[in-house]
């Protein structure tokens, strides 16, 4: 197998997003290019309509699990907090809050694009939702992850599947002497007129008003240049705007607080756009340092810098996290690179396994075009003598 042709699937696992939007646009009703620049906070739906079809999904009981999260003497960040079903040491399915904490547990229709954030609201219209698919889950634990803090457990319950799929409140208390966490310690220390504008500020983004949103962030941080949360909020803002300012607030949010965990991964995603795979291995071992737990992208970009910098073991481990915490394929280019690197060390087999496992979920496109090249190229060499 000619190595240089195997390994050009990385050129396109490089681009961050591009895989994400094909299997958007794949199956959802808005455009690949809308979905990609609306962000986390779009995908899980916060504003006004975060539970607008709650009602309607209470109707059929036994379809899907709901839970909510708690944050024990204090608000709920911005972000929407990552929730994870872990069944017998496994992770196997991954979901996230909407701005109240509300989530959803509600397994994807096997035709459709996997859900990344399957909060209420944002259900996809025809979503095959089965009891049995849902009673999977029993007796598996749900949990929260948020840097810097505890999550109890819940146990999924014959009764969330029969009578009430409220499977209650999971709540999140602060970790003392954790390395990092995702809520800044310079935020209890603002200034009151920084702190008005900041929360105005969360108001007007979470009205679908990201200008005014801006101005009052950009009024926070003047008031006080060391408002981490500000800064990084304020980048997020500038990034779906593609506004070239975004990596700047996103340095002065680590600068303000470096153990503020959060403005880590958005940098990591800068870096690989501009492919400073140098810097990228940097970022993403201090976000690692400081959330040793990770999330999918993070273990991908790490994955992708060691690729780049040949450093295949440790290019190797990451891909397997990235690959084995992220069921739903939320960060789909994962397994990708894993077969890739399998390929590059001679493991011809696993890497079959996992192009073959990525042909059913990928949907129609050159990225699927040459995945089928790559089986094809494999396929011999695995059934070869020898092999």
């Amino acid at each position: 197998m000619k190595r240089k042709f195997f390994l050009s699937l990385i050129a396109l696992l490089s681009i961050p997003g591009m895989a994400a939007a094909q299997a958007r646009g794949a199956g959802a009703g808005t455009s690949s290019t809308t979905n990609q620049q609306a962000g986390p906070e779009s995908t899980s739906d916060i504003g006004r309509s975060a539970n607008a079809n709650l009602q309607n999904q209470q109707a059929r009981s036994g379809d899907y699990l709901l839970g909510k999260v708690a944050v024990a003497g204090g608000e709920l960040p911005w972000d929407p907090i990552p929730v994870t079903v872990t069944c017998s040491g496994r992770t196997s399915f991954t979901t996230a809050t909407d701005a109240k904490g509300h989530f959803l547990i509600a397994p994807p229709n096997p035709a459709t694009t996997s859900i990344a954030n399957s909060t209420p609201a944002n259900i996809p219209n025809g979503m095959d939702v089965r009891p049995k698919l849902a009673a999977s889950f029993m007796g598996c634990n749900v949990e929260a992850a948020l840097p810097g803090f505890n999550s109890t457990s819940v146990v999924i319950a014959d009764r969330n599947l029969n009578d009430n799929p409220d499977i209650g409140t999971i709540t999140l208390t602060r970790e003392e002497g954790s390395a990092g966490s995702a809520v800044s310690a310079t935020t209890a220390a603002a200034p009151k007129d920084a702190m008005k504008a900041f929360d105005k500020a969360r108001a007007e983004w979470l009205d679908k008003k990201p200008d005014r949103a801006q101005k009052d962030l950009e009024k926070a941080v003047q008031i006080d240049p060391q408002f981490a949360e500000a800064w990084y909020q304020l980048g997020k803002i500038q990034e779906q705007a593609n506004s070239p300012d975004a990596e700047q607030s996103f340095t002065k949010a680590a600068a303000a607080d470096p153990k503020f965990s959060p403005p880590y991964e958005q940098l990591a995603r800068i870096e690989v756009k501009a492919a400073k795979w140098q810097q990228v291995a940097d970022t993403t071992d201090h976000e690692l340092q400081l959330n040793p737990r990770g999330s999918p992208e993070i273990w991908y970009f790490s994955a992708l810098a060691d690729v780049k910098l040949d450093k295949k073991d440790a290019a190797l481990a990451s891909a397997q996290k990235a690959v084995a915490m992220d069921p739903l394929h939320t960060q789909p280019n994962s397994e990708q690179l894993l077969a890739v690197i399998e390929a590059s060390k001679g493991e011809y087999a696993d890497a079959l396994q996992h192009l073959k496992s990525c042909l059913t979920y990928t949907p129609a496109g050159p990225n699927l075009d040459l995945i089928k090249q790559q089986i094809a190229q494999l396929e011999p060499l695995v059934s070869a003598p020898g092999k």
